[in-house]
């Protein structure tokens, strides 16, 4: 039965105490509620309590992080099958996969480029999620410590028990990785290495039912992080076994299949098809997501349609506010302002770009509001923009101090002179597709 989190809230200590890393009671209460943390995080709760809620309060999907030096991959706590019921909270992690029969150099040469990887998407930072190293016939740990010496990024390890004893052996004891994979015919030892090294484990199994068997085999065993793996790898399989398991987490609250799920588009071989597969496992429950192939095309692309699935949809779509740089722009460059609507910034941006001109473009926090939603509502104004002009201290990246409003805002360009007496005071055009025509105007 769900509890409130209000009832929940009751159960709890009512202390404040913030061990759980939550400010207070009521506010952990309400993560609870929502399913988004395990009840174990508040040390100081009653038996008597605990036996109330352990079950009510569980996500279904059960939430844990590859971790290591600082970088972290996040899988669980999800509540919803489909993103418009609620939204979704674990990104899913991109991993690109190495072999150790590869060379030293070849690993290298694979591994460098992607942990590189990052792009700054509109104030949200883009990059790979992790690497495999996998066994075939190698050095399993020197390919470990060969991926070591280049990542520090959160690591999958997939082999026999013996192999991935000598992967760990390579890595520190402070790490969360998973190792991979349990089957019907060795999970007892691959359920022990687990526990001994306190890894999260990935079981693997043809039906749903054998995966089931399998769950509550190594569950009993004492490994609580746990990992779907289907064998099935083309778009039909993989997107019914994916959809099988969450639906029974979800809506039954079946607790054998309640954990995420870890996807190989890598092991079709083509390029192109991986690319599709793994967006398919974006979209349909995947946790992870084991590639063979790295583009920073291909992982922008994958990577972007990842934020746009998990965004929230009773927000609007947000971009983080700041002063962003266009086609280069210098201390000579035109100010353009605009709000956070995502929209609203990439219509302004891609115009800017087209132009050629450079310039810089300030977004202000509108609260995901377009500009004149936002203006109505008295979120982008005068005072609005002369706060994030020195919030993010524009006057010290220009010289020629030429700020332009939005065409559909001018009545604001009297206040806004009030507010910037040292700025010259433009008002640009009322549509983004004119913006290049005017920018050249400006020239």
């Amino acid at each position: 039965m769900a509890l409130s989190g209000i009832e929940i809230y009751k159960m709890l200590p009512k202390t404040n105490c913030k061990d759980c890393d939550f400010p207070t009671c009521l506010a952990f209460a309400m993560k609870l509620a929502a399913k988004q943390v395990e009840l174990s995080l508040c040390p100081h709760v009653s038996e008597e309590s605990t036996a109330l809620l352990s079950e009510a309060a569980a996500p279904p999907v059960r939430p844990f992080a590859l971790k290591s030096n600082g970088y972290e991959a996040k899988a669980g706590s999800e509540v919803v099958l489909f993103r418009h019921e609620k939204t979704f909270y674990s990104r899913p992690g991109l991993f690109l996969r190495v072999y150790d029969s590869q060379s030293a150099e070849e690993i290298k040469a694979k591994v460098s480029p992607a942990d590189a990887y990052m792009v700054d998407y509109v104030g949200i930072e883009l990059e790979m999620g992790g690497f495999v190293i996998q066994a075939d016939g190698g050095d399993f740990g020197k390919a470990v410590s060969t991926v070591r010496e280049i990542s520090q990024r959160p690591l999958i390890l997939i082999g026999e028990a013996d192999q991935l004893k000598a992967g760990l052996a390579a890595i520190s004891g402070d790490e969360k990785v998973m190792l991979g994979h349990a089957t019907a015919d060795n999970w007892e030892a691959m359920a022990a290495l687990a526990k001994e090294y306190d890894t999260a484990l990935a079981i693997e199994a043809d039906s749903v039912d054998a995966m089931v068997d399998l769950s509550e085999k190594v569950q009993g065993a004492g490994v609580k992080d746990l990992v779907l793996s289907p064998t099935q790898r083309g778009f039909r399989g993989t997107l019914t076994a994916n959809t099988v398991s969450r639906r029974m987490a979800l809506k039954k609250n079946f607790r054998a299949l309640g954990y995420p799920i870890i996807s190989f588009p890598g092991d079709v071989g083509d390029a192109s098809t991986e690319a599709t597969l793994a967006a398919q496992a974006i979209g349909k429950y995947s946790g992870f997501i084991v590639m063979d192939n790295f583009s920073p095309e291909t992982a922008y692309a994958l990577l972007v349609l990842r934020e746009n699935i998990y965004t929230d949809p009773q927000k609007p779509i947000q971009v983080q506010p700041g002063i962003y740089e266009i086609n280069g722009p210098g201390p000579d460059s035109p100010v353009l302002v605009t709000t956070n609507f995502s929209i609203t910034y990439f219509s302004v941006a891609n115009e800017v770009e087209s132009s050629g001109n450079p310039s810089w473009l300030l977004v202000t926090e509108a609260e995901g509001m377009s500009v004149l939603t936002a203006w109505a509502a008295g979120k982008f104004d005068a005072e609005v923009i002369a706060k994030d002009v020195k919030r993010f201290e524009v006057a010290d990246k220009v010289t020629t101090k030429n700020i332009v409003l939005p065409g559909h805002t001018a009545v604001l360009s009297g206040e806004l002179e009030e507010e910037l007496p040292d700025w010259n005071v433009l008002v640009g055009p009322r549509e983004a597709v004119d913006i290049p025509a005017y920018l050249k105007s400006l020239v």
